[in-house]
């Protein structure tokens, strides 16, 4: 195994993270230019997406376990390819149901990063919090990044442009990372460079009893905000609507920015410090941000969005490393797989939900409340996690 393979492996995961969000945060932004050209309601576009992130997420247990017991890498070559072609064919359609369909096959190979590339991740990480919480900075550059080439590009090209350069941009990623295999730099690994025993079964039951409660409401709140913060902007932040999509672009792909950028912070707190108290402090602080987000407008609307989704996002490098922890390392990419079912495949339906509520009240203020109750309830199944001592900072093992 060559020097380079743990730094490649970790270079390659992390883009691939931005890439795997790519094509959600770019429809939501979409999504402002074809209300008007397929004449369909906010709502009604915003649908066009829920089979895409379905089997973003309900895919994700089989391709896991086919990461396991076939290859990583093999998986995550199809993972380059299928999700750019994915993308291209989103923007060659021509009507709603060849965008829903183009969505669909898109979602469906992009399913493959989290539970493939997360456990390729993990297995060439010796501290993972510090890995996570960097790779979390990717993957929320992926919605950061998104939201404004697409508000650029659909001010000068229009919609199909969102589309098609970043899919040719993930295609030409897929063929670095084949010529990386055929040099041996990119490799297969099935042992963990840091072993770590297993807790005691109780507290294995215990933590998948509370992390199924958090999931759920941490899907619920991502994919909502995700979804609705564009049209939040454009409705709250009128003057920025005034010349298009670019300006609730801009602000939506701040936002990203800032939370990605305290991931990192987030992953080394998780190495430092009891990952329960990371999470439940993550989870605690999104409460009081949604509701203020509820009733806000200008530069608090903006400021409290940015903090909530700072604190959802916040929360994955601890959310993550509870998940290798409590799961045997030749079942992780298939536990990784079960995670993202429910936080993209089953949370999905907050998509919905941001849809619905809107085209019924014309407003965000009942989502932004219910979203704050979500947080609430994690806050207290994150309460009831095992508790464990601090660690101290992992070594390589010989």
């Amino acid at each position: 195994m060559s020097r380079w393979s743990g730094p490649v492996a970790v270079g390659f995961s992390c883009v691939g993270h931005t890439y795997s969000h790519l094509f959600a945060p770019i429809f939501y932004v979409a999504a402002l230019a074809l209300e008007q050209d397929l004449a369909m309601s906010h709502g009604e576009v915003i649908a066009l997406i829920v089979a895409g992130n379905l089997l973003y997420g309900i895919a994700a247990p089989i391709v896991g376990w086919i990461g396991d017991r076939w290859s990583a890498v093999g998986m995550m070559a199809l993972f380059f390819f299928g999700t750019g072609a994915g993308m291209v064919l989103t923007g060659c359609a021509n009507d709603a149901w060849q965008i829903a369909l183009a969505l669909a096959v898109t979602g469906l190979f992009a399913s493959i990063y989290h539970p493939v590339g997360m456990a390729w991740l993990v297995r060439n990480a010796v501290n993972r919090g510090t890995a996570l919480g960097l790779n979390g900075m990717f993957g929320n550059l992926g919605p950061a990044g998104a939201a404004l080439i697409a508000g650029v590009l659909i001010h000068y090209w229009g919609w199909r442009a969102a589309f098609l350069v970043p899919g040719l941009l993930v295609v030409a990623t897929g063929v670095a990372f084949v010529w990386g295999m055929i040099r041996g730099v990119v490799v297969e690994t099935k042992v963990d460079v840091r072993q770590v025993p297993l807790p005691a079964r109780d507290e294995q039951v215990r933590a998948i009893l509370v992390l199924l409660v958090t999931l759920i409401c941490s899907g619920l709140i991502y994919q909502a905000t995700q979804s609705g913060m564009p049209k939040l902007f454009s409705v709250r932040l009128s003057e920025l609507a005034a010349g298009g999509v670019f300006g609730p672009a801009t602000v939506v792909s701040s936002v990203y920015l800032f939370s990605a950028l305290f991931q990192v912070l987030a992953g080394r707190l998780a190495d430092r410090y009891p990952l329960k108290v990371v999470y439940v402090c993550a989870w605690a602080m999104q409460v009081p941000l949604l509701l203020i987000a509820s009733q806000a407008g200008g530069a608090l609307l903006v400021a409290a969005m940015a903090g909530a989704v700072m604190a959802n996002t916040g929360a994955l490098p601890a959310e993550n490393t509870l998940v290798a922890k409590y799961a045997p390392s030749r079942y992780r990419g298939l536990a990784y797989g079960l995670k993202f079912i429910i936080t993209f495949g089953l949370a999905s339906l907050g998509v919905l939900l941001e849809g619905r509520l809107f085209d019924a009240s014309g407003e965000f203020t009942w989502l932004l409340v219910v979203l704050g109750s979500l947080a609430a309830v994690g806050t207290a199944a994150a309460l009831l996690l095992p508790g464990e001592a601090r660690e101290r900072a992992a070594v390589p093992a010989e």
